[in-house]
C-alpha cells in the first residue's frame, strides 16, 4: 500500500511539473501546447493532488519536502529533455 502511495505521489508530482512547464513561457518544446493556461490550471490541480499524498504518506512536514524536492528535481530536468530526442532536419522549402 505505502508503495503505491509513494508511486502515485511521485507520479503526480512530476506530471504536475510537466504540466507547469509546458503551460510558461519558458517552455522551448516545438509543438507547444495551444491552450497553456489550461497546462497551468492542470499543474497546479495536480501539485495540490502531490502534495496531499506526500502528506500522507510522511506527514506534513516531511512530505511538504518530499514534493518540493520531486517538484524541483523535475522542473530541472525538462529544458534538458529535448536534447535527448534526435535531432529532426529542418525541411527546406
Amino acid at each position: 500500500m505505502e508503495t503505491a502511495l509513494a508511486l502515485s505521489a511521485l507520479i503526480s508530482t512530476l506530471l504536475s511539473a510537466l504540466a507547469l512547464y509546458a503551460g510558461s513561457r519558458n517552455c522551448r518544446w516545438t509543438p507547444k501546447p495551444k491552450h497553456p493556461h489550461r497546462s497551468t490550471r492542470i499543474g497546479l490541480a495536480l501539485a495540490v493532488v502531490g502534495l496531499v499524498l506526500w502528506m500522507r504518506l510522511l506527514g506534513g512536514g516531511a512530505g511538504l519536502c518530499a514534493m518540493l524536492g520531486t517538484w524541483m528535481l523535475g522542473m530541472m530536468a525538462l529544458p534538458y529533455l529535448p536534447l535527448r530526442s534526435p535531432a529532426r532536419d529542418k525541411e527546406s522549402r
